[in-house]
């Protein structure tokens, strides 16, 4: 819930393409899903279309990564080796014993404390997301483990960052938890591939219009919709879909590069 006197200051978020949003909040920043490889063809069989907005040498100091998972399109080459020189890795249970080093386990409504610059803690919980339709102990085997964020604070607002979700009923959940939010980061992109027989593994544009009312979200700002062929809805569908909603005026694609 966002905190009472809460800032209604924005969260600055830059996207670059993909899954992957620097994300300044409470004096540190946060980076989702790190991707950085050139285009072209990877061994998962998925194709990678255009090279990210900028390189990891231009981002400057990363305090946390914030990895919804360590598959698929979500983590690659360059993303890796960043990972080194970041304090702290927060990702699955399965995805933290694949990486070691400074990755670290969130479970789901698990929470961690973080100490801001200046004193005072931001808060991370794990909060449930699932790659795709159906249930839990299905999906995981098939496609892996998944885990979305939310950061909270004192005198701060709260950040959504939804991971690979697919599921609107884990959204309501949070939202019943932990929300409402201000921000929430959303991966979208209705991407299909044959793993699932062309089922939806993140949410579609109309979902993540849908997703953005459940939570109560004062700003959208929508990821994961650009940089891969298996991604089957772009901006154009998700500005509709907003559009449809009614939460234009929400909607911030934020700063790109």
């Amino acid at each position: 819930m966002t905190a009472t006197g809460a800032s209604s200051e924005q969260v600055p978020v830059r996207v670059f393409g993909g899954p992957t949003a620097l994300i300044e909040y409470g004096g540190l920043r946060f980076l989702t899903d790190p991707t950085f490889d050139a285009p072209g063809s990877y061994p998962s069989g998925l194709a990678k279309t255009a090279p990210a907005s900028a390189a990891p040498a231009d981002l400057g100091p990363v305090d946390v990564v914030l990895l919804s998972h360590d598959e698929h399109c979500n983590l690659d080459a360059s993303g890796r080796t960043l990972l080194a020189d970041v304090p702290l890795t927060l990702t699955t249970p399965s995805g933290a014993a694949r990486l070691g080093g400074t990755a670290r386990p969130l479970k789901d409504w698990e929470s961690i404390e973080l100490d801001r610059p200046g004193g005072g803690t931001i808060t991370v919980t794990g909060v449930p997301a699932l790659h795709g339709p159906g249930a839990r102990e299905d999906l995981e085997p098939v496609v892996g483990e998944v885990v979305g964020f939310v950061l909270s604070g004192d005198g701060l607002p709260t950040v959504y960052v939804s991971g690979d979700n697919a599921q609107l009923s884990l959204v309501r959940e949070i939202a019943a938890r932990l929300g409402p939010v201000d921000t929430a980061v959303l991966f979208a992109g209705a991407v299909r591939t044959p793993v699932l027989d062309g089922a939806l593994l993140t949410l579609d544009s109309a979902q993540a219009a849908e997703a953005a009312r459940i939570l109560g979200a004062r700003r959208i700002v929508p990821v994961h919709d650009d940089s891969w062929a298996h991604f089957t809805e772009g901006r154009d569908a998700l500005v509709a879909a907003f559009a449809a909603a009614g939460l234009t005026d929400r909607v911030d694609f934020g700063v790109r590069g």
